[in-house]
């Protein structure tokens, strides 16, 4: 435990338990301390009778009275009338480190198709199950800037782990805070020194399949300045066929505070990477050739590689203790090339931005109130041009360019305004209350003038307004329950609005919802249990779907509605089994059931049928046993239920189980050295399965169709981290 004090103390003392008193010369005290696995925290204490000692006891935090960073207006955990899932460092540091969404997807209600490093695709309560390859209808912002593009596209799994301390993942529709996130939020926060001083680490690991990676880290903690840079480098040779994948990232992170009203916060990031791509096989593949490619991918040695960057500045000001604004700007680009065996995509996306907010803390007609007004803009411009693959002209060469089929460009401008108002009606129960307006818009500028067709024009989908209103109530001590209705909104993506020639599809809506939910929060058993029940139902209209119409291209429609009820569950358990031996445990769960209501595509109607792509229960279990002499043993168990393949139901992506071990030893050579030896055996049972699938997958030429991504059998890894302290 590490306490800093923010103000004059002439002495203090620290007892073996934990406890410690100080001698104060002004009043009140204030302090800050971080503890394991717990945020940093603020606490005061104001001035006591005369000759009364002052003693303050600093306990661990009940997982309910974590802070969230990502809700507009900071509230406990147990206040807060959403579901959120919350991930620490601890959390990540389960797996292997080689990518970020593997420890994501533990979290309740979220599911992950894992199909490669680069290949994967992430839904919340069904939002987004339907998207082809990538992440959409779902937003992400690391510190603050987001990630995600205007247009709704999310890439987390170029993200290093190593360099995040923390996520928030906000469940469902909750536009009045994040804008056009149908699905939900995931929000990352930057990993901060660990002690006070400067510090140096290296980290290496390697693995089955040719896995490498090794990480440099520098830090640097002072009373009034944090900062981080991390460079990261992987590469493994891939399960599958055409399978190489190769990844640079280099990340810097610092918050430097002038007095106590201003603090100044930076990130900064870059990413190199190199991708090649087996593609999804059909289930007599997946079977009995695993580790194959997709003819076509393996001939056209199909990859993805692109540069991207991000770069932010945040500043926050106080202007008094009850009012602060936080301003943050931004800006990030990609460069990408992605030969593929119907043609090869070059793109170049640059976006910029600003995000504002104020928070003021106000009585409204004598109860306690808290107000946040705030705006998100965003800008960005995306070029893209298609050419002819002429792989099958140059066998064994791989992807060649030929001529351009297609040419545009975009600029699109995102426009959000959102507003949140809390009151505290008693001391048991509270109101918020949440309003969002967003406007999205874009200009296409068709270059291709090989064609008599020109897309050139502005196009707008309108004004959207999303009101949110939610209530928490204290059943008792460390127990509550809330209640919540939410509108919510995603915008069609660039692939989704243009057609295979290049062409864009004018008449696309965004998809709308609206968010129904109960939920229970609170600790038992002297607050070592915590748990979370929530019950849900999504109704989505203009569901947009993707078409496809030829083999690996598609085109977006609206068509049709979908409910998603659901319930979700998380019991959270810690307890010391000996002065020695901590014992850290969870079990959480979903159980799903997404259907069409109204869905008639092409004359067929599938209403009531099951939702593709979604399984329709998904279990998580972990234990972690600690022992005091730095050895600490984990082990993880996934269960994944049925999933349809398509939107007839005809036929499923069967259930499977996963168990994953690791061990680690920590070693102090005295002095300034520390080391830790770790090792880890990811699908321990050798389980055969898909870990992602291509939802309505449709075979061409008299072949299956290709709905499948095998997942990784039985693999470990072992490595070590040193750190030094200067």
């Amino acid at each position: 435990v590490e306490v800093v004090v923010l103000n004059t103390a002439t002495e203090m003392t620290t007892g073996n338990d934990g406890s410690f008193s100080l001698e104060v010369s002004d009043f009140p005290v204030r302090l800050r301390f971080t503890a394991s696995g717990y945020e940093n925290r603020e606490i005061r204490y104001k001035e006591p009778s005369l000759g009364q000692m002052v003693l303050l006891e600093l306990r661990g935090e009940a997982l309910s009275e974590v802070i969230l960073r990502s809700t507009i207006i900071p509230r406990e955990l147990r206040q807060t009338p959403a579901s959120v899932g919350l991930l620490t460092a601890a959390d990540f540091d389960r797996f292997d480190q080689t990518n970020l969404l593997q420890a994501i997807t533990t979290i309740p209600g979220v599911y992950v198709h894992q199909g490669a490093l680069n290949t994967n695709k992430l839904n919340i309560r069904g939002v987004g199950a339907r998207s082809q390859y990538s992440t959409n209808r779902v937003k992400a912002y690391f510190e603050e800037i987001p990630l995600s593009t205007a247009e709704g596209e999310t890439t987390l799994d170029d993200i290093d782990q190593s360099v995040i301390g923390r996520s928030e993942i906000i469940k469902g529709p909750n536009s009045s805070v994040y804008g056009a996130g149908l699905g939900g939020v995931i929000n990352l926060y930057a990993a901060s020194p660990e002690v006070m001083g400067t510090q140096a680490a290296f980290r290496t690991s390697f693995g089955s399949f040719g896995m490498l990676k090794n990480t440099v880290q520098a830090s640097h903690a002072s009373e009034n300045a944090q900062l981080m840079a991390a460079y990261n480098h992987l590469e493994t040779d891939g399960f599958r066929e055409n399978g190489d994948y190769e990844r640079d990232s280099f990340t810097l992170h610092g918050k430097v505070s002038g007095n106590e009203a201003g603090s100044l916060s930076i990130l900064a990031q870059f990413t190199r990477l190199m991708a090649y791509i087996p593609s999804s096989l059909n289930r007599e593949q997946l079977e009995n050739e695993p580790s194959s490619a997709a003819f076509t991918w393996k001939a056209a040695r199909g990859y993805e590689s692109y540069d991207k960057g991000l770069m932010g500045l945040s500043y926050q000001y106080a202007f008094t203790e009850d009012f602060y604004n936080t301003t943050s700007v931004f800006m990030h680009f990609r460069n990408g090339y992605e030969p593929r065996p119907f043609d090869i995509l070059k793109e170049e996306q640059v976006a910029m931005g600003t995000r504002t907010k104020f928070n003021l803390n106000a009585e409204f007609l004598g109860l306690p109130a808290e107000y946040s007004l705030g705006a998100e803009i965003l800008r960005e411009w995306y070029d893209t041009a298609n050419f002819e693959n002429l792989y099958r002209d140059f066998p064994g060469e791989g992807s060649v360019a030929g001529d351009n089929i297609a040419n545009n460009s975009q600029d699109r401008s995102y426009y959000n305004f959102f507003g949140q108002w809390n009151l505290s009606l008693t001391h048991r129960l509270s109101l918020e209350a949440g309003l969002n307006i967003n406007t999205t818009r874009y200009e296409l500028t068709d270059l291709y003038s090989r064609d008599e067709i020109d897309q050139s024009g502005a196009y707008t989908f309108g004004t959207v307004t999303s009101p949110r209103l939610g209530m928490v109530y204290d059943v008792s001590l460390n127990k509550s329950l809330y209640a919540s209705v939410s509108h919510g909104f995603s915008t069609p993506t660039v692939a989704e609005t243009l057609t295979p020639e290049g062409l864009i599809n004018t008449s696309l809506k965004p998809e709308t919802g609206i968010n129904y939910e109960l939920g229970f929060k609170g600790n038992w058993l002297n607050n070592r249990l915590y748990t979370e029940v929530a019950l849900f139902s999504i109704q989505i209209d203009d569901l947009l779907v993707a078409e496809r119409v030829a083999e690996d291209q598609y085109v977006g429609r609206n068509i049709g509605k979908t409910d998603h009820n659901g319930i979700e569950f998380l019991f959270n358990y810690r307890t010391d089994l000996s002065p020695s031996i901590s014992l850290r445990s969870f079990l959480n769960g979903s159980l799903n059931f997404y259907e069409f209501d109204e869905f008639t595509d092409r004359g067929v109607d599938y209403s009531g049928n099951d939702l593709p792509g979604v399984p329709d229960r998904t279990f998580n279990a972990g234990l972690d046993i600690l022992f005091r002499e730095n050895l600490s043993l984990n082990a993880t168990w996934q269960h994944v239920g049925e999933m349809p393949l398509d939107d007839a139901n005809t036929g499923t992506n069967d259930r499977y189980n996963l168990l994953h071990l690791k061990a680690a030893y920590s070693l102090n050579f005295g002095g300034n050295w520390k080391a830790e030896l770790f090792a880890g055996l990811n699908n321990v049972l050798d389980e055969q399965y898909a870990s992602a699938i291509v939802p309505n997958a449709v075979g061409f030429g008299g072949a299956a169709p290709r709905y499948f991504y095998p997942g990784n059998p039985r693999n470990y890894f072992a490595g070590v981290n040193l750190n030094y302290r200067f």
